[in-house]
């Protein structure tokens, strides 16, 4: 007998991702389970994953789903950086192969999708099972998009190079006299 209560969470948070369907993601992160809870969100988004073991944000990343990313990525504790088990594509990974698929007209359309993600703080040195990072995708032609992922790269880079030099002396600088 066919069961008659419709599609599970999983499949309808994977067809609003693909859908770009905000009001179904609302929906189903109202549910009694997951209404208020936000470790239980978090738990959900993260370990959700459709057939090919990508997760929401690798799902809607790859169909240009801008305002659910923007859903999914307010939600606390939501794992960006997370690694697709097929490529070891991030959602970063998959929001620059949707842009380099677009008709040069619909470029801005695409770069905002990888913005939302670098903004989020997607780290764009991660490499794929290819040794590929996100810029390595970038069409050559779309030099915007390029300038979004260089311009990440160098601070994800610096961020990562700053050294708190005050840690072993928290009142300041010592002094050998007494």
């Amino acid at each position: 007998m066919a069961d008659d209560e419709g599609a599970s969470p999983r499949e309808q948070l994977m067809e609003a991702c693909r859908r770009n369907n905000t009001e179904l993601l609302s929906a189903v992160l109202a549910t009694k389970a997951l209404h208020n809870n936000p470790d239980a969100v978090a738990a959900f988004l993260n370990s959700t994953t459709d057939a090919l073991g990508q997760s929401a944000l690798h799902v809607a990343a790859q169909y240009g789903s801008y305002e659910v990313l923007d859903l999914v990525l307010d939600q606390e504790g939501v794992e960006i950086d997370g690694q697709e088990v097929r490529d070891g594509d991030t959602c970063l990974h998959r929001a620059v192969r949707y842009c380099s698929a677009l008709a040069k007209g619909e470029w801005e359309d695409g770069k905002a999708v990888v913005e939302i993600l670098v903004d989020a703080g997607c780290d764009p040195r991660i490499r794929n099972k290819a040794k590929l990072r996100a810029i390595d995708l970038v069409d050559p032609r779309n030099k915007d998009l390029r300038s979004v992922l260089q311009t990440a790269e160098m601070a994800a880079t610096m961020s990562s190079d700053i050294v708190n030099e005050d840690e072993d002396a928290p009142d300041g600088p010592g002094s050998e006299s007494d």
